[in-house]
């Protein structure tokens, strides 16, 4: 439906630009064949008082108008097939990612599964395929999920479960978290700060946010991984400095990384896979808090820093959190009842 709405927009542009300039042509011929006949005919006889200077005043301006007004019409209809012929490559881009992400666990698992249906393995060896089947599971689910989740990010029909966080034991408590999940060291993932304030968060939509971004770093490093995490109360908003040594990105990209689908063509990590949807849905996650991220990169192989702001409770953004606290106490009534 909301193709069909787009195309039809864009044919309503197209039509009105070719009305308006079939307007604009037939009265300036209008304008010019009268004032032929009138000149040709009693131009000589004409005092220069009795011809109507403020006629040819309206016409050029209405002329200006609608040359302007055309000119305006054609560029939001280009500029609207762009972006829409952008999206059409990104969504591509996005089923040919989304099938290989796809294929690659289910096929691992349907390896496994021949190997132990037609031979006898050792019990040790079949807990060792059951394991490794289980994280391929595992991460069809979280794909599946992540896709499934967009929709109701962009249609802010998430599920409610903010509360009211001690903000600094939280982030430590996520990171703790990502460090058992990536099995990564304090050397790997060091936090540093403290954050003596409170926060309103939905703890799991929260972890999601954060975890993306550690498997980002980890997919795009250069090197060893290493991820600082910088936390500090400034102002009014919580402030989350993720800093890492990857191969960094360019300029051109820095804004258009969080855009849905969009992911980074590097030679420095060809075999990088992905759906374009991690750094997406982390915007999403953070802006939905009430928040903002962005990012920069001094350049290729220099690493990239993440920036993410969270209003401390009741310092900013008050009504709106408010607003999320009270969803999310409608919602754990509901489903008491």
């Amino acid at each position: 439906m909301k193709r069909w709405r787009s195309y039809v927009f864009h044919i309503l542009v197209f039509i009105i630009a070719q009305l308006a300039w079939l307007a604009l042509i037939a009265l300036w011929i209008y304008w010019y064949v009268s004032n032929y006949i009138i000149f040709s005919q009693v131009g000589e006889k004409l005092s220069p008082q009795v011809i109507p200077a403020g006629r040819t005043v309206f016409v050029l301006v209405s002329g200006l108008v609608l040359m302007v007004a055309i000119s305006a019409g054609m560029w939001l209809l280009f500029r609207r097939l762009s972006v829409q012929y952008n999206m059409a490559r990104l969504y591509d881009n996005f089923i040919a990612n989304v099938t290989h992400e796809l294929k690659t666990p289910l096929a691992a698992i349907q390896l496994h599964l021949e190997t132990m249906t037609r031979r006898e393995l050792p019990r040790p060896q079949q807990e060792k395929f059951l394991g490794l089947m289980a994280k391929d599971a595992e991460r069809l689910n979280t794909l599946i999920n992540a896709i499934l989740e967009i929709p109701a990010l962009e249609h802010k029909k998430i599920a409610h479960q903010f509360a009211v966080h001690a903000a600094g034991p939280l982030i430590h408590h996520l990171f703790e978290e990502a460090r058992a999940q990536f099995l990564l060291d304090e050397e790997a993932l060091s936090v540093h700060g403290a954050l003596p304030c409170q926060c309103v968060a939905d703890r799991n939509a929260l972890r999601i946010a954060l975890f993306n971004l550690i498997d980002n770093s980890i997919k795009y490093r250069h090197g060893p991984v290493r991820v600082e995490v910088t936390l500090r109360c400034s102002g009014r908003m919580i402030e989350i400095i993720f800093a890492d040594q990857g191969i960094g990105i360019a300029e051109k990209e820095q804004k258009k990384i969080f855009d849905k689908f969009y992911r980074i063509d590097s030679l420095k990590s060809p075999h990088v896979t992905g759906t374009g949807l991690g750094l997406y849905w982390v915007r999403e996650i953070i802006r939905y808090h009430g928040g903002d991220i962005s990012a920069a990169s001094p350049g290729p192989l220099k690493g990239t820093v993440f920036r993410i702001e969270l209003p401390i409770y009741r310092l900013s953004r008050q009504r709106y959190v408010e607003k999320l606290l009270a969803l999310s106490s409608r919602e754990r009534n509901r489903g008491r009842q």
